[in-house]
């Protein structure tokens, strides 16, 4: 596992935005390129990888990437849905959507289904109070979730998966 030169220069740009001595404000960052360029996910080697690349401490990248729900420490699905949790989407019937999409997909919070097609996991807020419950899917936000919803975009997950195929 290695970043590819281009990705290596993009790392010391990352780098070179801050201070001296100060390259651990570049971990957010790279960890974000590290998870999408190796499989979706952060394994330790992966840690210990970009623990190398800044010159920290493996445990400084482990403290971080643990701390975040926004980096995965399993291989995760190919589509992510991640149902925000807190206050506003819970009185909103987040709690119901995490149990339809079990009842759907067979899955609770942290699984993956069989087909490696689908993972589910459970996000602190994401900032989308208003629009309550809602989740993220990739870069998008689902928002005011029903069942009905929740039908529709797996069906247009499994459409854009069979499609790619």
């Amino acid at each position: 596992m290695k970043f590819t030169e281009q990705q290596l220069t993009e790392v010391g740009q990352i780098i070179a935005r801050y201070p001296e001595g100060r390259q651990k404000s570049a971990l957010l960052p790279v960890l974000h390129m590290a998870q999408q360029e190796f499989g979706g996910w952060l394994s330790a080697e992966t840690m210990d990888y970009v623990a190398s690349l800044l010159h920290l401490e493996p445990i400084e990248v482990y403290e971080v990437a643990t701390f975040y729900s926004m980096y995965n420490l399993k291989p995760v699905g190919k589509y992510l849905f991640e149902v925000c949790h807190t206050g506003p989407c819970m009185l909103n019937g987040s709690d119901d959507i995490v149990d339809y999409i079990y009842e759907k997909l067979g899955i609770r919070p942290g699984e993956t289904t069989a087909d490696g097609m689908f993972t589910l996991k459970t996000a602190e807020c994401l900032g989308a109070c208003g629009y309550a419950p809602m989740m993220q899917l990739g870069m998008h936000y689902r928002e005011h979730l029903t069942k009905e919803k929740v039908d529709s975009i797996i069906e247009e997950c499994r459409k854009n998966a069979a499609s790619v195929n």
